[in-house]
């Protein structure tokens, strides 16, 4: 009975303890939770009201004047469709194969018996801090056929330092002993790498892929550069862009008094409008993504 007495008695101080890191933990976590919506749900109440009572101020969550106006004139704009078929192509293709292409670097580079590993991946760190420059690389795409084409969006980008780096401190954390039995059972690399290998990194595959993603549909430099006039070629984020430069400009050049310039082009609406419009495919993309970044956390805990 005594025993079981002190069991109690420590089990209610544990419970006590626990409930306040229960309950101080969820008020933190509330509070990240509002400083990290907050942004995001002000952008859609100031895309979803009129565009000159938005530049007044003073929208926190709710519209004011509640309006798809800015919502309509993006999608009404002249090559806004072709832009999005070029980004979403762009970035289905541009992922595929530079994660393709990156996994098989890091792959080879992570080998222990590959010679040149550790010069390799200094040069590599290198390129991520010295380049050749805008002017040559525009010159040198030029010289490739790359430029006024689909591919400068996707060939370049294939092999990153970084990403690679990534990929190899992963697949160097991986026991040596599962390519061993492989190896004995007569596997190859590329049968390794596939069936071994390639398995156990979805967790960092996961995560590289929605950066490389991200990135894709985010990018309307290029554009800018490689296919400024390329209609066949635009992206989605090079058309608002044009959009928001003109609305930025029929703002400055029209008279204040004047609202003839539509009620719902204005700088304010159509910025907070294209956030919305863009973000939606990579916030629907990564709840399925998310458990890999949890596994990606734990698979790391077992160690040889």
């Amino acid at each position: 009975m005594d025993e079981k007495v002190v069991y109690k008695k420590k089990k209610m101080k544990t419970s006590t303890g626990d409930k306040v890191f229960t309950v101080v933990n969820t008020i933190i976590m509330v509070l990240f939770l509002i400083i990290t919506l907050y942004p995001i749900l002000n952008t859609l109440a100031v895309s979803l009201n009129d565009g000159i009572d938005s530049v007044r101020g003073g929208i926190h969550l709710w519209p004011r004047k509640f309006t798809f106006s800015n919502m309509v004139s993006i999608l009404r704009k002249e090559n806004i469709y072709t832009g999005a078929v070029i980004s979403v192509l762009r970035t289905i293709i541009g992922t595929l194969l530079a994660l393709a292409a990156n996994a098989l670097l890091a792959f080879i580079v992570s080998r222990k018996r590959f010679l040149f590993r550790s010069q390799l991946s200094l040069f590599w760190v290198i390129t991520m801090y010295v380049n050749g420059g805008m002017i040559p690389t525009l010159v040198l795409y030029k010289s490739l056929n790359l430029t006024k084409s689909f591919w400068v969006y996707v060939i370049p980008g294939m092999v990153s330092a970084f990403n690679m780096l990534v990929m190899r401190t992963y697949m160097n954390g991986l026991p040596d002993a599962l390519e061993e039995a492989a190896e004995i059972d007569g596997a190859g690399y590329m049968k390794i790498f596939v069936k071994i290998i390639s398995p156990l990194c979805k967790p960092v595959y996961a995560t590289i892929a929605l950066f490389i993603a991200v990135y894709q549909w985010n990018s309307w430099f290029d554009t800018m550069m490689y296919n400024p006039r390329e209609e066949n070629y635009t992206t989605l984020q090079w058309e608002l862009m044009k959009l928001l430069t003109s609305a930025m400009s029929q703002s400055g050049s029209a008279n204040p008094g004047n609202t003839a310039v539509g009620s719902t082009i204005t700088p304010v609406a159509i910025r907070a409008a294209a956030t919305i419009l863009t973000s939606i495919p990579i916030i629907c993309l990564y709840p399925f993504l998310q458990k890999y970044f949890v596994s990606g956390i734990t698979i790391g805990g077992v160690k040889e």
